[in-house]
């Protein structure tokens, strides 16, 4: 049975101060019996101290990114083994901003993807057509190719491993959302397209998150829908009560 996550992705936010203050706040107002799996994402240098100060309680932590390679000359990158070092095993793969503004490719976040797995660490696979994709009616073909490119050279088994966070690109950041029909309609595809190759077990089982603006006041109404499995949230995960209001509306 597929997990239902709430994710929040901080991206270049928050110092030492600020990190341990949210997450104090957290700390002290999630809710103890909320049936999800809660996520914070903080940027790289506060990843071993927000695992120590998480470490008793129900919020897990992941990177951000992550680099293929075991080790070597690769100045500022952080490897699968240093995540692992500090007691991270969830790291987030092919978000649109480094597919964008890092031109990182199909073949390059599969790599990363493998590198991922040999580490034991969950992968959550960001994909998402931009605006351009959408008007000229291509998203579907988009979001096919980029999850085949990224995911389908794996095993069945691999997929246990697996978090697919679907965001269209169009959303993120323009304080735009898709519509909860949209959404359905997409996370239906992804399912479906999982379903094909994987089978039924495996597409029942993987977790399909929404990731596009996902703000308190239309959180609910997005995860009701029956291919929606929670979100990866943005800018309102750096504001405690914003985030704890999505997690509630799972």
């Amino acid at each position: 049975m597929r997990k239902k996550i709430v994710a929040g992705n901080w991206k270049m936010h928050k110092n030492a101060e600020q990190t341990e203050d949210l997450l104090n706040e957290l700390i002290a107002k999630i809710p103890t019996d909320i049936d999800a799996q809660v996520i914070v994402a903080p940027t790289f240098v506060n990843l071993a101290s927000a695992v120590d100060h998480l470490e008793f309680t129900s919020i897990s932590v992941a990177a951000q990114n992550m680099h293929q390679a075991e080790s070597g000359a690769y100045t500022g990158e952080i490897s699968a083994d240093m995540l692992k070092s500090v007691g991270v095993n969830t790291v987030i793969l092919g978000h649109s901003e480094r597919r964008a503004i890092f031109h990182e490719t199909d073949a390059l976040i599969a790599s990363k993807v493998d590198t991922a797995l040999q580490h034991d660490i969950t992968v959550i696979f960001c994909f998402g057509e931009e605006l351009k994709d959408r008007q000229s009616k291509n998203h579907f073909n988009i979001v096919e190719n980029q999850l085949k490119d990224g995911l389908f050279h794996l095993k069945a088994k691999d997929w246990e491993k697996i978090v697919l966070a679907y965001e269209p690109v169009w959303a993120i950041g323009t304080g735009e959302t898709a519509s909860p029909e949209q959404a359905q309609e997409m996370h239906e595809f992804i399912r479906e397209t999982v379903r094909k190759t994987f089978g039924s077990d495996v597409a029942e089982d993987v977790s399909i998150l929404y990731g596009g603006s996902v703000k308190p006041d239309n959180a609910k109404e997005i995860f009701s829908k029956p291919d929606v499995d929670g979100g990866l949230i943005g800018g309102a995960a750096l504001k405690a009560d914003d985030f704890l209001a999505i997690v509630n509306a799972i």
